[in-house]
């Protein structure tokens, strides 16, 4: 379902596509309002409910850089899609601890369109 610089991670639990408008807005002498669209960007908001010890490492790398290369699926296109993203914090929660490891629930971060 998504991709980060070509390599698949697993499908998220949740996927939420926030669609930003970039705008600069101002009222002229008359007091209308004047506003200029700049650009359209992306979020996802994206939650895995468990992931195992290795594909939680593996996803945590993919998105340590400071930017790379998604291609998820756009609703208001339809479309797939490829865009230079950013990670934002991501939460971590321990679900419980047994024969020695940490299972890991409720992963959550959101990717961010440059």
């Amino acid at each position: 379902m998504i991709t980060i610089n070509g390599t698949p991670i697993p499908t998220p639990s949740e996927y939420l596509v926030g669609i930003y408008d970039i705008s600069h807005a101002e009222r002229n002498a008359r007091g209308n309002m004047i506003i200029e669209r700049i650009n359209t960007k992306r979020k996802l908001e994206l939650m895995w409910r468990h992931l195992g010890k290795h594909e939680l490492q593996q996803l945590l790398e993919l998105v340590s850089a400071t930017t790379f290369m998604v291609t998820y699926h756009d609703p208001q296109t339809g479309t797939v899609r490829s865009g230079r993203f950013y990670c934002g914090d991501r939460t971590v929660g321990a679900l419980d601890y047994r024969n020695g490891q940490v299972r890991w629930k409720d992963i959550k971060f959101n990717l961010i369109e440059c």
